[in-house]
């Protein structure tokens, strides 16, 4: 007979049959990523042995177009699987979400550009998106020069996309909206990398910073910003009628979840073991150790299953939810961050002097969280511009 958990009384998390096949891919290279976190540690940088076991399982293309290379998996699907990666690894959760959102840019880029992107190529294309750069127009297309940061999984990448203000005559260009914003691809031989990845956690993503000087960049390989917070326009090769901004966030707040499963996992594998000083049981016996355990479960839990609840409705109403909608992820991305950290925070302290360790999960769990909710789509802004919005104001990123 199976036993009861909590998990069987919150059916609607219970994968459904594709979800599960892509965790069982997860399950099957699961052996080659826990080998090598240590060493990825380490050396800031994930290994090759790594990115192929992933690559020949299809996850970096899980959420592009089937015509482009991609197995268009669902939202919900997807998330499960950077939840996955992130309890065994949280950098390669970390960077396997960028690719996703940087994938779906496959969407907006002209066909043609897509496949040679996505299709034809097999290593990552991550980058950045904060406009740090600047593209002169030019006949054709954009000569671009800039510097940017945070380009997770760079290491094993073939092309980097440049967030950049267009320029015209060395001015930035203005539309109804404001500057005029371009993403612009660029292949890795246009770019040159500075080892700048130095951090608290999420070290084995190498996500270092990146220059590109006056690099000429063809229109095709270009895609208007503007139109990023629109679902892409309909064609045969679309993979979802949702904008890139609605669909960023589950990439952050999955490979949080993640975290905070494992971290939940590991203090009651060690709360059974452990006896604190000066004590006569284990801490799994102290009435403290429970309730707080208990409330870092269901903060898990929650999360989990809001952020399941939010894929299904942005699956759903991505192409007509507006701004109701995108206030909703952005109210969920940043509950799934706050409730993430929280709940890890619990399992660390409640661990003791165990959790200093560098040999222990749960001090791994505490730098991977708390680096990964810094990220701008965990921010707790949102909630702030959220409120705003259902306030009757405007819905912004920042003030």
């Amino acid at each position: 007979m199976n036993e009861f958990s909590v998990e069987h009384a919150l059916p609607s998390v219970l994968p459904d049959e594709e979800t599960q096949a892509w965790l069982d891919r997860v399950q099957r290279i699961a052996p080659v990523i826990e080998a090598a976190r240590e060493q990825a540690d380490r050396e800031r940088v994930t290994s090759r042995p790594v990115f192929e076991a992933l690559r020949d399982a299809g996850i970096p293309r899980m959420w592009v177009s089937r015509r482009f290379g991609g197995s268009q998996v669902g939202i919900r699907t997807g998330s499960a699987v950077i939840q996955a990666l992130a309890r065994l690894d949280a950098s390669v959760a970390w960077q396997m979400g960028v690719q996703g959102a940087i994938g779906r840019l496959a969407d907006y880029l002209p066909e043609a550009t897509s496949t040679e992107l996505f299709r034809d190529n097999d290593g990552l294309v991550v980058g950045g998106v904060n406009p740090s750069g600047r593209a002169e127009a030019v006949p054709g297309g954009y000569r671009l020069s800039g510097e940017w940061a945070f380009a997770s999984g760079s290491a094993h990448a073939e092309w980097l996309v440049c967030a950049a203000f267009v320029t015209e005559g060395g001015e930035v260009r203005r539309t109804d909206s404001g500057p005029e914003l371009r993403m612009l691809f660029v292949p890795r031989k246009s770019v040159e990398f500075q080892d700048t990845w130095y951090t608290v956690g999420l070290r084995g993503t190498g996500s270092n910073h990146y220059t590109v000087q006056d690099v000429f960049v063809p229109r095709e390989y270009t895609v208007d910003g503007a139109e990023m917070t629109r679902p892409p326009a309909a064609r045969e090769s679309r993979a979802y009628a949702v904008s890139y901004d609605d669909f960023g966030p589950f990439t952050s707040a999955s490979t949080a979840l993640g975290i905070a499963q494992d971290a939940v996992g590991a203090f009651k594998e060690l709360a059974v073991k452990k006896t604190a000083t000066g004590a006569s049981s284990t801490l799994a016996t102290s009435h403290v150790v429970q309730e707080k355990l208990a409330r870092a479960e269901m903060l898990v839990h929650t999360a989990r299953l809001l952020l399941a609840d939010t894929a299904d409705r942005v699956s759903e109403f991505g192409e007509t939810g507006g701004k109701p909608l995108t206030a909703l992820v952005r109210l969920t991305a940043a509950t799934v961050a706050e409730n993430t950290s929280a709940a890890v925070d619990i399992a660390y302290n409640l661990a003791g002097a165990t959790s200093v360790y560098a040999t222990s999960r749960l001090e791994r769990c505490f730098r991977d969280v708390h680096s990964a909710v810094k990220h701008i789509t965990l921010s707790s802004t949102h909630f702030e511009m959220a409120g705003q919005y259902l306030l009757g104001g405007e819905l912004l990123k920042r003030r």
